[in-house]
């Protein structure tokens, strides 16, 4: 009975951690405000993983797991620290830069959508229609939040180049996922994320020195280097660790959903650290992703 009662735990422990990296990915959009104001975009990228890697090291050691990979897995991470990190929040930051933060959220909500879309291309996962139905109310749910329950926010949508480049840091983000399904058979989720953040922070170098570091250093904050160490600690190495830990238990189409999560989780710590309200059209709103989530989990591919 006791062992029955164990194995219940963790079968709801392996289909719910990706909530904590939700919450803590939100959190690096506060995080993200602060930060952005005091770094260039590559430096920014490069600090948030160089202090990922640092930390994960002695992780790795305690945890007696081994730094070597095989020379046929070189390109695998050099393709996940490329396109899952460097990829993604390189694109997401250039793409705020030529359109809104609505469009760019809408754009990021499309990820359960196309992650599942290449897990059925690439993966063969198979693709229920109840599984499609919990992405679309989940996906109702992120629009809703979105644009504050007016529908005047879609008629009004003007569609330019930086949503483009939004579409493109989506399928990034996706890909990793994908790349990761099959990498984590042969490693654990600890030294993959560690490889893909170290791929990333090495790849940025020449790029960081072309910002010319000394030219901001000494005029950031402790409250910039602070926001930079919450996304390298929390945002990083624990929710990068629970993505991996989700896609091996889940898949990459399940783990991906609960993203949408994120805007739910950006709306309350905004109402506790920034002030902003939190309207019934928004509680109504986080009722939607949390039903698609919730339902997706108890539906089998």
């Amino acid at each position: 009975m006791q062992k029955l009662k164990s194995n219940s735990n963790e079968s709801i422990f392996k289909k719910y951690i990706m909530v904590v990296a939700c919450i803590f990915w939100a959190g690096a959009f506060i995080a993200g405000k602060f930060s952005v104001k005091e770094f260039p975009v590559f430096s920014l990228t490069f600090f948030r993983f160089f202090f990922a890697v640092i930390l994960m090291i002695p992780i790795l050691k305690i945890k007696n797991e081994s730094f070597k990979i095989d020379k046929d897995d070189f390109y695998t991470f050099l393709k996940l620290g490329i396109i899952g990190m460097v990829g993604y929040h390189i694109l997401f930051f250039m793409a705020l830069k030529f359109t809104s933060s609505g469009n760019s959220s809408l754009i990021a909500a499309t990820n359960p959508i196309i992650t599942t879309i290449l897990a059925y291309i690439f993966l063969k996962e198979k693709i229920s229609i109840k599984n499609i139905m919990s992405i679309c109310i989940s996906f109702f749910g992120v629009l809703i939040i979105i644009s504050n329950g007016d529908i005047n926010f879609i008629t009004n949508m003007h569609f330019n180049k930086g949503d483009i480049i939004m579409v493109f840091a989506v399928f990034c983000w996706a890909s990793y996922s994908i790349m990761s399904k099959n990498i984590l058979k042969k490693y654990s989720p600890l030294k993959v994320t560690f490889y893909a953040f170290l791929f990333c922070t090495v790849f940025l170098i020449p790029f960081v020195i072309y910002e010319n570091p000394m030219s901001y250093i000494p005029n950031t904050t402790l409250k910039g280097w602070l926001a930079v160490l919450y996304m390298s600690i929390f945002a990083s190495l624990i929710g990068y660790l629970i993505q991996q830990i989700s896609i091996k238990n889940i898949g990459p189409s399940k783990t991906n959903l609960y993203i949408n999560l994120v805007p739910m989780f950006s709306m309350v710590l905004a109402y506790f650290i920034l002030g902003e309200p939190v309207t019934k059209i928004k509680l109504i709103a986080g009722l939607f992703i949390v039903t698609g989530v919730y339902s997706n989990m108890k539906f089998k591919s």
